[in-house]
């Protein structure tokens, strides 16, 4: 079986810094790479954050923001992947866009349909006001045709199976080429639940050399359907944007022993850890960018 290439989900969108251990500095990013890195994780998924005093908790779409955090995560980790977040609500995608072509990453998100964003809490109420996370064809193939322009391979989000048939649709009608990557969402309330029953039947729907990772939402109970990923020949991810949780129920200090739990479930697949280098051959990208700093 293939080595599994392990990406590291360093932040997220809105997890609060004052009450989660989620880095936003430059310097923070870099260090909580390091230690992905150091563990295993070959690509690391970026967020970024507004960078004013009491701001981190928010997103930023600052190209000179990127620019820098990405820099200083590619200083600290030679020959790693750069995975960047466009995910946006809305029509405005002017700053995810500004950022992909600032940055250049060698994969972008690319959210491949929509999907009604909800939670609900136990005495009925909603945990947010109900939102629609709205990725039409039209919003995704501005995407796609930038990262065509910047040399980026387009990661496909899919929330729920319909998405996941989209995707073959989208490289039937031509709206990109090379090796389709597909990441299953699983763990979100209102799309697919975080099931290993589930995730063994998504496989059977993807386009013909397509390579594929999970990323799994939750706590404690997500880490036997990461080993199932493992043994299915899927591709890995975690971080402290997906969970605080590792496989015994404990906290999680940082990224570092999150990517550690992920790489111990290739290895008990019988799977080695791909380096930057082999994920790069694997995934057919670019080779490695040196920041300009």
């Amino acid at each position: 079986m293939d080595k599994a290439i392990v990406t590291c989900a360093l932040t997220g969108v809105l997890t609060n810094p004052k009450q989660h251990p989620v880095p936003v500095t430059p310097a923070q990013m870099a260090a909580a790479a390091r230690d992905a890195y150091n563990a295993g994780a070959s690509a690391m998924h970026v967020h970024l954050r507004r960078q004013e005093d009491g701001a981190g908790h928010l997103p930023s779409w600052d190209p000179d923001v990127a620019e820098t955090v990405v820099n200083a995560i590619r200083d600290a980790c030679p020959g790693v992947i750069i995975n960047l977040t466009t995910g946006v609500i809305g029509n405005d995608l002017a700053g995810p866009l500004a950022c992909i072509r600032r940055v250049r990453p060698e994969i972008a998100a690319c959210n491949a349909g929509s999907l009604n964003y909800l939670k609900i809490k136990d005495n009925g109420e909603w945990a947010w006001p109900p939102m629609v996370f709205d990725n039409p064809v039209a919003k995704v193939q501005q995407f796609l045709a930038v990262m065509a322009e910047t040399g980026t391979h387009p990661e496909f989000e899919c929330f729920d199976v319909g998405i996941v048939r989209c995707v073959g649709m989208y490289l039937k009608a031509g709206l990109f080429s090379g090796v389709p990557e597909y990441n299953f969402v699983m763990g979100v309330a209102s799309g697919m639940p975080c099931d290993a029953v589930l995730l063994a039947l998504l496989p059977r729907w993807l386009a013909p050399g397509a390579v594929w990772q999970s990323t799994l939402i939750g706590r404690q109970e997500i880490w036997p359907v990461h080993q199932r990923t493992a043994e299915l020949g899927g591709m890995l991810r975690s971080g402290l944007e997906d969970t605080f949780y590792l496989p015994d129920g404990s906290r999680a200090a940082g990224n570092g022993v999150l990517i550690e739990a992920l790489a111990r479930c290739a290895r008990q697949a019988g799977r080695g850890i791909a380096s930057p280098a082999e994920a790069r051959r694997m995934l057919g990208l670019k080779a490695a960018v040196t920041s300009a700093a």
